[in-house]
């Protein structure tokens, strides 16, 4: 009887953990659009760029130099995050798991694909993740900004 009872929870632990990787990892994270207008949010991003992102992608976020060309490691540098770049182009859910997650091959880069973009998972919340992300979409300009919207407003709707 106890034994049953243990191989059905077990199970039932089985069953959670695939629900919540398979949310986690297929469907991505619950982010919708980011609003840069919120001053309280990007004031609160602002910093945290500085000190986690501004080494690599820049204090103007223009990127590394060359950041089309790879380097003799094989990876690429740093893409700038301001209209020069391809940030974005992706919607916010992408941009959030790429920041608390990193570059995965596979999932949020090609497969096989190395990247020195480190996860922050651990290191910034969830919240602060999408503060920095409205720091860097309150630089972009209008249009660059409204595109970015729709191509994550399409992403949430094809998601659903």
């Amino acid at each position: 009887m106890i034994a049953s009872k243990i191989r059905i929870a077990v199970l039932g632990i089985s069953l959670l953990g695939v629900g919540v990787f398979s949310y986690r990892y297929l469907a991505g994270p619950a982010v919708s659009f980011i609003d840069p207008s919120d001053d309280m949010l990007v004031a609160t991003g602002q910093p945290l760029y500085a000190t986690y992102c501004a080494s690599c992608h820049g204090e103007s976020l223009q990127g590394q130099p060359n950041w089309r060309q790879r380097m003799p490691n094989g990876r690429l540098p740093a893409p700038p995050h301001d209209e020069s770049g391809h940030t974005w182009h992706h919607p916010d859910a992408l941009l959030f798991d790429m920041v608390k997650n990193g570059l995965v091959a596979g999932k949020t880069a090609p497969p096989g694909y190395e990247s020195d973009m480190p996860a922050y998972a651990g290191v910034l919340t969830d919240d602060e993740i999408v503060a920095v992300l409205a720091y860097i979409k309150s630089r972009w300009p209008a249009d660059v900004l409204q595109a970015q919207k729709e191509a994550t407003l399409q992403y949430e709707e094809w998601r659903q």
